[in-house]
């Protein structure tokens, strides 16, 4: 037979592959060895980007299943312009996909000292900040697909603020891109600036009641965002590594520390010095060119110690101007570490331990009446989380911070203070929270308080809810 010759030869290679790598000796081998390591190396550069491919592939596979049972159902049971809705929360309006969330933050308490005390305490923007109820946010968020080429997030904040007068704001709407080579992604839009661990997150994703004074002290009352556009490149590295690098504008109300008014009541009080004299032509200092805008830039790093630790390691960076001096700048940096440790057989994630900690250090270059300064403020918090049953968390958070300069330069955001926040955290289902927290608090910018001398003791319950989708927390 034909065949016959053809068997023999591939019988023959078939023999040969099998017994040459057994006589071929030890160079072979180490090349072999060094082809695993490169082929191990190379999956963990693409790991990061499969999540990310993951989580679009799933949104678009989503969509055309609804696409198509709104095509299939448009004839006899829905107009074409009707929105239909799926168990994930998800919305397809006029072939629009769309993901549509609300999600509640209450909290109540009470304090060993008024609230003329209690909310220069706690002083972010959605901190409890009165003794009784008060509505933290009331958070709107759409976000879906764009297009083949874009992503789009878009979030609302409504809140009740101590004089029970209602604030409505535009947190946050960008849009990020989905399909750039070479590891890159670019964001553009009103946004959080990539800073740290902190600064990124809405309040209902706190492992607090609070935030941190820490951050609410340096990057601002309502954290550290401003339009703008942003680059990041996941690099090529044997483990995940991202660079960011982004450009802002550094005024308004949320880039404290830059161009902004809340700079003199609290950054600089007023009696730190004479109110600085206006620029030529009687304005303040503005945006005029790119000098004057915000640059930022962070390169995070994660790796896995073991099959059930894994660490992230960043550091941050920005700079900007003040409006104290046509050449007065604003410098931040930071650091931070989370680790978090949680076994190969879990339920539902639990149990788990994490570790978290950040540090961060400004630098505000004052120029007034009375000469130049160079107000530094730091600070850092810690904070430990324990998950030790499904649904119950216990953390434990400890911040501190000051500042240089303190005689000329004195005031509720640069006074030496320290907190102590212990509390336990039980989840209903993904979709809701209550916590029970207590702060202790030490402080010297106001030692007719009430009660011990410049310390505070206040007792918090927080209450979270969500309907509809919400974006899932990173890690």
């Amino acid at each position: 037979m034909v065949a016959g010759p053809f068997r023999r030869a591939a019988l023959g290679a078939v023999v040969a592959s099998v017994l040459l790598p057994a006589s071929a000796g030890a160079d072979e081998l180490g090349d072999l060895k060094q082809a695993l390591e490169t082929a191990k190396q190379q999956m963990k550069e693409m790991e990061a980007v499969h999540r990310r491919q993951i989580e679009a592939l799933e949104g678009r596979v989503r969509a055309v299943e609804r696409r198509s049972n709104a095509a299939a159902n448009a004839a006899t049971t829905q107009p074409p312009a009707q929105a239909s809705k799926d168990q994930h929360g998800s919305y397809s309006i006029g072939g629009l996909d769309l993901d549509l969330g609300v999600t509640a933050d209450l909290a109540a308490g009470g304090s060993s000292v008024p609230n003329s005390i209690l909310s220069q305490l706690q002083a972010a923007d959605h901190d409890p900040n009165k003794n009784g109820f008060r509505l933290k946010s009331l958070e709107w968020i759409a976000s879906g697909t764009v297009d083949p080429y874009f992503d789009a997030q878009a979030t609302l904040a409504l809140q009740i603020d101590a004089e029970g007068e209602t604030k409505l704001e535009l947190e946050e709407a960008f849009a990020t891109t989905r399909g750039l080579p070479y590891g890159l992604q670019a964001k553009a839009g009103m946004y959080f600036t990539e800073f740290g661990r902190a600064n990124t997150q809405h309040s209902h994703e706190w492992a607090f009641v609070d935030q941190s004074f820490v951050a609410t002290r340096l990057l601002g009352p309502d954290g550290l965002r401003s339009p703008g556009a942003r680059l990041s490149w996941l690099t090529p590295l044997p483990f995940f590594s991202e660079i960011t690098v982004g450009v802002q504008n550094s005024d308004g109300e949320t880039v404290f520390g830059f161009l902004s008014e809340e700079n003199e009541e609290l950054l600089i009080p007023a009696g730190g010095g004479e109110e600085e004299e206006e620029e030529e032509g009687g304005d303040k200092r503005q945006i005029r060119n790119l000098g004057d805008l915000l640059y930022s830039a962070r390169w995070l790093n994660g790796f896995d110690l073991s099959d059930t630790v894994s660490m992230n390691i960043g550091v941050s960076g920005a700079i900007g101007p003040n409006d104290t001096d046509a050449n007065a700048d604003t410098f931040l940096l930071g650091s931070d570490i989370y680790i978090k440790w949680q076994p190969v057989s879990n339920e539902r994630g639990f149990p788990f331990v994490s570790l978290q900690a950040e540090g961060i250090l400004r630098e505000f270059e004052f120029r007034g009446e009375d000469g130049d300064e160079d107000l530094e403020d730091y600070g850092f918090y810690t904070q430990a989380l324990w998950g030790f049953k499904p649904g119950w968390v216990a953390g434990l958070r400890f911040g501190y911070a000051d500042a240089n300069d303190q005689d000329l330069f004195n005031g509720p955001f640069r006074d030496e203070r320290m907190r102590l926040s212990p509390n336990i955290t039980w989840y209903p289902s993904e979709n809701s929270l209550i916590r029970l927290q207590y702060n202790r608090d030490w402080f010297d910018f106001d030692e007719d308080a009430g009660g011990d001398e410049d310390t505070a003791d206040t007792i918090w319950v927080q209450f979270v809810w969500s309907l509809g989708a919400h974006a899932a927390h990173g890690f």
